[in-house]
């Protein structure tokens, strides 16, 4: 009887132990099959549609770099949204000594921000425009709202005229959509390609050379380049950057700095461009912005365009004035750690501090109104710390000098009503004490 019942219990614990692998194989197969799905009015459209062959960069092709590993990611589904969080060893937390080369300092402006938060999904953002099919989506592996330009061949443009200064600085989240099996292979996909230009009368124009004058930066599986154009490209001069390249399907952030003739974007915590003389000056004025995918075996998602005014003077402000309100140092939403490209503009501050040692200043955070109040007020106060200790211990200013305080939502500078307001209320201030 006693063999019987131990034979009965080990042929059940063989059979589960066999149903585990069987679902842990079910689990891992289902987890390597998951892909993007995007979601509209009309519901969730899982996967991408097959990326039909472009007509090729306007640029030279070259070959494409090796393949980078994915970056693991754990998803959170919650109402109509979903969230992303990043894991990472300790080691590969992003550090201030690896963007070094992040020399730029935005300055206390914002004078456009867009992050497609307000506008419905399906619809085409308000101030956008464009020759072909577009419309705001969320998706279950990137938070919050993504303007997605569906056809490969088109342009998009904001119908808006800037009176952009010669000196400035523009940001952008992007997620470059592409057939992996066309990024596995030795192929030029593109990416898309951004155009500065003097635009006048209709908004929406395909041509190559839009206005009079201007400058294209595109980037492809070979490199960033740059193209600045004159007297309705009669004149161009072109000029090639590092092979630091986008990943596909993650998202990715650029920043470009205007500064007369001189033109430098950041990537990747790389500067990878530098060209001293790419932009005409000073006949070009920049008024529009226009993005095109021409050539481009894929389809972008955007978020977070953003102009802000460049290189302020911080000694001025700081040590003359009494008060700088800067816009360079940055974190990701709900979190209190400063990004990494804040680099330069930390670095700035220091050296003020460093030259004038007997100042001492009081660090203010501010948010916006999203979210409730009393977590908004103990967030502004943990960022404000943050900024001290990275003034500290990155760049050796005395604690002592440095004090920090959080004011929250409750002392916005710009109505929290538009999604332009709400960046501008998101910011730090430096108070002289």
């Amino acid at each position: 009887m006693k063999k019987t019942i131990f034979l009965f219990m080990g042929l059940m614990l063989m059979m589960g132990i066999n149903y585990s692998q069987i679902d842990i194989k079910s689990k891992v197969k289902d987890k390597t099959n998951q892909r993007i799905e995007t979601r509209t009015d009309e519901g969730i459209e899982k996967g991408l549609d097959k990326i039909e062959d472009g007509v090729g960069s306007i640029f030279k092709k070259k070959d494409k770099k090796e393949k980078t590993e994915e970056t693991k990611t754990t998803e959170t589904t919650e109402t109509n949204t979903t969230t992303t969080e990043t894991k990472t060893k300790p080691e590969d937390k992003p550090k201030f000594e690896s963007y070094t080369k992040y020399d730029f300092v935005p300055g206390d402006q914002i004078l456009y921000f867009d992050d497609f938060e307000q506008v419905n999904i399906g619809d085409y953002p308000a101030l956008w425009s464009g020759n072909g099919s577009g419309e705001v989506r969320t998706n279950n592996l990137f938070p919050g709202k993504w303007f997605q330009m569906i056809q490969p061949e088109m342009v998009v443009v904001i119908e808006k005229d800037f009176k952009l200064p010669e000196n400035f600085i523009f940001e952008m989240d992007f997620v470059p959509l592409i057939d992996e099996k066309k990024a596995d292979e030795n192929y030029d996909y593109g990416a898309f390609q951004m155009t500065f230009y003097d635009g006048t009368g209709e908004f929406v124009d395909d041509g190559l050379y839009p206005g009079n004058n201007g400058l294209h930066v595109a980037l492809s599986n070979s490199s960033w380049q740059a193209r600045g154009y004159a007297d309705g490209a009669q004149t161009t001069r072109d000029g090639e950057g590092s092979n630091v390249l986008p990943k596909i399907n993650e998202v990715n952030h650029v920043i470009i700095w205007f500064q007369k003739s001189r033109l430098r974007v950041y990537f990747g915590g790389k500067k990878v461009i530098d060209l001293p003389s790419v932009i005409y000056y000073p006949q070009t004025k920049f008024t529009r912005f226009r993005i095109s995918t021409w050539g481009c075996n894929g389809v972008p998602m955007i978020k977070n365009v953003k102009f802000t005014t460049a290189s302020p003077d911080t000694r001025s402000k700081l040590i003359t004035e009494g008060k700088l309100i800067t816009y360079g140092i940055t974190f990701d939403s709900g979190k209190d750690i400063v990004k990494p490209e804040s680099y330069g503009t930390l670095a700035d501050i220091a050296k003020v501090l460093t030259e004038n040692p007997t100042v001492r200043v009081k660090v203010i955070g501010h948010t916006d109104s999203d979210g409730n109040a009393p977590s908004n007020l103990d967030l502004s106060k943990k960022r404000a710390i943050s900024v001290k200790n990275s003034l500290v211990n990155d760049f050796k200013i005395d604690a002592s000098r440095i004090e920090t305080d959080g004011k929250g939502q409750t002392e916005a500078i710009s109505p929290n009503t538009t999604s332009e307001g709400k960046a501008k209320n998101r910011r730090v201030e430096f108070i002289k004490l």
